[in-house]
């Protein structure tokens, strides 16, 4: 069988280099890669290596309608070519154009995973409509999450019979490589010795959710006083919760790392007393299973991963959404009640949200008559 991946807007994709890598050890299946990219991608490297072929075609998501109608041209000319029995597509860009394409071209399985779930209808409602094009053009939808697969039978009024949820894995091996010389310099570089640590992996964006983190710190640090927060990533919201912080007297609580190494991250979550989660409505959201692999107690808005992982004060915790209470009332509970949620959680993390059970998954969808 071939299977074509496609891709928007990424020079490189971890789980497509997985993926290139198990189908070359089994050999069973061939792949063929292509991502519509501004520049020569990573990924053609990434998946070369392991013998398969990558296709670039070139294009600009600031010129997206004039991008769209060029791509779908060149996949269709490829997959005339290639006669793939399965197209998989992944995000908006590349869906729009690439299952049309595949339609008109003849390839009878056309799979798309909506990564992107929910993004058109909460910040470019006037596109939803495309979406529901795509749920026409697809033969299988791949949700990521439970709560995915109910939004786009709700918003996008997707053939339930299309439907089939997967969760996103990863592979433990690479994911929960700690070192304890990483350890020693993460503590040193942020001083955290003798620190009660939240952390949060995310982009400082609002739809994360860190002004609700920070917001809950007052009622944090009246409990906890050796409560440090740590806000990995960047953005273009750092300066407003810094003034946020700064309203509310707990700026020296926070510490604000900037980008960190991803090789240094398994470390970083290992030295968690609470992984704090605050995102509005995130169709999956890596960071939940990163952090349980790694043992690492989670307190997480009802989202995505984190919804279908956690069982409530059992493995992990749940607030409410967009609601600074409910956060400080997760975070206080867990780092005086939460000891247990670090093995329940990261038993629950491998099982679920391993590399090996999503590509099983997929290979059967594919296969699927």
């Amino acid at each position: 069988m071939h299977i074509v991946f496609v891709i928007s807007n990424e020079s490189s994709v971890p789980y497509f280099k997985w993926f290139a890598e198990k189908a070359a050890q089994q050999k069973e299946h061939k792949f063929s890669f292509v991502t519509l990219y501004t520049e020569k991608p990573k990924m053609i490297e990434d998946v070369g290596k392991y013998g398969w072929d990558c296709y670039w075609y070139k294009f600009d998501h600031h010129k997206r309608k004039r991008g769209m109608v060029r791509a779908f041209f060149q996949l269709y000319s490829l997959f005339k070519k290639l006669k793939p029995e399965v197209v998989h597509t992944h995000l908006f860009d590349d869906s729009f154009p690439g299952l049309m394409a595949a339609r008109l071209a003849g390839v009878k399985k056309r799979v798309v995973t909506k990564q992107d779930t929910t993004f058109h209808y909460f910040y470019a409602p006037k596109w939803v409509f495309a979406d529901k094009i795509n749920n026409k053009n697809a033969t299988h939808l791949v949700p990521v999450s439970k709560e995915a697969e109910k939004f786009i039978i709700e918003k996008e009024n997707a053939p339930v019979d299309k439907i089939t949820m997967i969760h996103h894995g990863i592979p433990p091996e690479i994911f929960t490589q700690q070192s304890e010389t990483y350890k020693k310099e993460i503590i040193e570089k942020y001083q955290l010795a003798g620190k009660k640590i939240i952390g949060t992996v995310a982009r400082l964006i609002e739809w994360k959710g860190y002004r609700y983190i920070v917001e809950a710190i007052p009622e944090v640090i009246a409990k906890h006083p050796d409560a440090l927060f740590l806000f990995v990533g960047q953005g273009n919201q750092k300066e407003e919760l810094q003034q946020l912080a700064e309203k509310l007297n707990v700026l020296e609580y926070i510490v604000f790392t900037g980008w960190v190494d991803r090789t240094y991250i398994p470390s970083l979550y290992a030295l968690l007393d609470v992984y704090a989660h605050a995102a509005n409505y995130e169709p999956f959201g890596f960071v939940i299973p990163e952090a349980m692999m790694n043992a690492a107690p989670v307190v997480s808005t009802p989202t995505g991963s984190a919804l279908d992982a956690i069982q409530h004060k059992q493995n992990g915790y749940l607030v409410n959404y967009k609601d600074a209470a409910s956060m400080a009332e997760g975070i206080n509970y867990t780092l005086e009640y939460g000891a247990d949620f670090k093995e329940k959680g990261q038993k629950t993390a491998l099982e679920m949200y391993n590399f090996e059970r999503m590509w099983n998954s997929y290979i059967n969808l594919y296969i699927k008559t």
